[in-house]
């Protein structure tokens, strides 16, 4: 497995492991038994890389990860996250934000114990709360690495000026946001940034939640339970529209001798090498397909072909739901 650094003192496999549709998002959670089975395969396939977070579930996904990672805790990286309010039945898509010190330090004890670990090897705040300054934040964290219980600090979709306050007050290991063939908006401000400051990029969703894949269009009925009923790039409309960045990353697959989720990974992993992909999946075969992205050589003409293709579909459907736009690059 190739590997790629993150930051400036931490290496992963250039590929990580998504956990979160194991337990939450896409419907029921799965079987505990098989995703721990799909977990170990992953770590004997090379993947170092795992992402979780407690309102995954909430708290079932951690649960699973630390079980199922235990007895290979001295191999892997494991990434968790703290900021969104949940109740006993879930996050709602609309939950609230709750960065406090005090709620970071409750939560980070709370993940130590469901990880079955000693020490979370990078700790992000999921969402940026704009009720608590993000000097606070950051300082809480510092306090926690210098305590031994955290090693690395990471921000999900925050934007360029709240990372560089961040990162004054702790330095920023990664940046987790969404980023893919049909969501480029973090290469405007974002990337020439996290450039400059030497944080890496943890692309979460490079396969569009599965539309990338070819495996989903506007004739999949989704589960009733799976969030991406609420997204409006999901429509029924929004999907026919898509569908042509799909058809065309299918053509450049058949000549690459590829599938269109390979092409789409391996478009991300070419954009900068310090960009690490966390695909999620359930199925053993996804995971190997997943992995095999990394043997696919594009050249720069094929990257001109992609991107060619990609600027000739205009995509259809916001990717948040209108009320959590906010919660974005703030």
């Amino acid at each position: 497995m190739q590997k790629r650094r993150l930051g400036t003192h931490l290496e992963v496999s250039a590929l990580g492991l998504g956990c979160m549709g194991m337990s939450f998002f896409y419907g029921p959670p799965q079987d505990t038994t098989q995703m721990t089975k799909l977990l170990r395969a992953a770590v004997d396939r090379g993947v170092t890389f795992f992402d979780t977070a407690e309102v995954y579930g909430p708290f079932l996904n951690e649960e699973l990860v630390g079980a199922a990672l235990e007895p290979v805790r001295d191999q892997v990286v494991i990434a968790t996250k703290f900021g969104i309010k949940h109740g006993e039945r879930g996050p709602s898509p609309l939950s609230g934000l709750d960065s406090r010190p005090e709620q970071i330090r409750r939560v980070t004890e709370a993940s130590l114990k469901r990880l079955r670990t000693e020490c979370i090897d990078v700790l992000y705040q999921h969402r940026v709360d704009p009720e608590v300054p993000i000097e606070d934040v950051a300082g809480t964290v510092k306090e926690l690495i210098a305590e031994g219980k955290v090693k690395h600090f990471g921000l999900s979709e925050a934007g360029a000026t709240t990372i560089r306050r961040a990162h004054a007050v702790q330095p920023v290991t990664a940046l987790q946001s969404e980023y893919s063939l049909w969501t480029r908006e973090l290469e405007v401000e974002i990337v020439p940034t996290l450039q400059e400051l030497g944080i890496g990029l943890v692309p979460y969703s490079p396969l569009g939640k599965g539309f990338l894949t070819g495996k989903v269009d506007s004739s999949t009925t989704l589960a009733k339970d799976d969030l991406r009923r609420i997204l409006p790039r999901f429509s029924p409309d929004a999907m026919q529209a898509n569908i042509a960045l799909v058809d065309s990353l299918q053509r450049i697959a058949n000549d690459k001798g590829a599938t269109p989720a390979q092409i789409a990974l391996a478009w991300v992993l070419a954009q900068k090498p310090w960009f690490v992909p966390i695909p999620g999946t359930t199925k053993l075969e996804r995971l190997e397909e997943n992995i095999a992205a990394l043997d696919v050589e594009l050249t720069p003409a094929d990257l001109q072909r992609i991107d060619d293709a990609a600027a000739r579909v205009k995509i259809q459907g916001a990717r948040v739901p209108p009320q959590l736009q906010s919660q974005l690059g703030r």
